[in-house]
């Protein structure tokens, strides 16, 4: 469905959303300025929909994972899979001309341990895995931000006749990067109604893009949807946390499998 005002205010409680409807929207939690602008006559699936409505109020964070948890199990149960399927985007990433990178971020606990995560698809060849930017007091927006950085880093050091796509499940990392950034800093990196957060990691960023945005797309994707990339990218955000690698390593694996089946938070 397509979102309108009605069903805004359906989902607001106190004027606000909590973290797992902010999730599924794609926003960054706490809301940022302007949000709902943002946000009508956006696409949603009808699970999404269900779950916006059923997520609504002033709930704990156990709580919203324990609706969606039960929300995905129900679905399972009326509509069972008679086979397995394989995951998604793995003959797109197979016959995909170029790179296509994936980068994720993970944070124990918001504020808690952080880490980011990164795969890199080239050509049909096996992908190669980065842990690291492990930071012991960061928030979830913090390591989306670093591990876009690397992703974007990665471009730069590429040959410049590659044609490279790089794929994050964050919104607001997306955003703040490609889009907000020209306004905030056109007005000398100020927006109205305090203070930008994260600001040094976001000019940064915003700088290596501006010298590789002509040769690059960025685009946003679905996280824990079953897409592999994002899915590895997303074992790799949480294997940083686990080894406190504040460099990125290569992760060495034999099967994709086994990667999939280290824990995601």
């Amino acid at each position: 469905m397509k979102i309108d005002d009605k069903f805004v205010e359906l989902i607001l409680h106190d004027f606000t959303l909590n973290k797992k409807q902010c999730e599924i929207l794609g926003f960054p939690f706490p809301l940022e300025d302007n949000w709902d602008a943002l946000v009508i006559g956006k696409e949603i699936s009808t699970a999404d929909t269900n779950l916006l409505i059923l997520l609504k109020g002033k709930l704990a964070l156990k709580t919203q994972e324990q609706i969606v948890k039960n929300y995905k199990t129900l679905s399972n149960f009326r509509n069972p899979k008679t086979k397995e399927t394989p995951p998604k985007e793995n003959i797109e990433q197979k016959n995909m001309l170029g790179i296509s990178i994936y980068c994720d971020g993970a944070c124990s606990g918001n504020p808690g341990k952080a880490g980011s995560g990164i795969a890199v698809y080239s050509k049909g060849n096996k992908p190669v895995l980065y842990h690291g930017d492990y930071v012991e007091k960061g928030t979830n927006n913090i390591a989306e931000l670093n591990a876009l950085y690397k992703a974007m880093l990665i471009c730069k050091e590429s040959n410049p006749a590659e044609q490279i796509t790089i794929f994050s499940d964050s919104k607001y990392s997306i955003d703040c990067i490609t889009t907000w950034a020209y306004g905030w800093k056109a007005k000398g990196w100020k927006k109205k109604g305090g203070e930008i957060k994260n600001l040094e990691l976001i000019k940064g960023a915003h700088e290596l893009y501006e010298t590789i945005k002509n040769r690059i797309t960025i685009k946003h994707v679905k996280g824990h949807a079953g897409i592999e990339g994002n899915e590895l990218a997303d074992r790799m955000a949480v294997h940083t946390i686990k080894s406190k690698s504040e460099n990125y390593e290569t992760f060495t694996y034999d099967t994709i499998s086994d990667v999939l089946n280290l824990t995601s938070y």
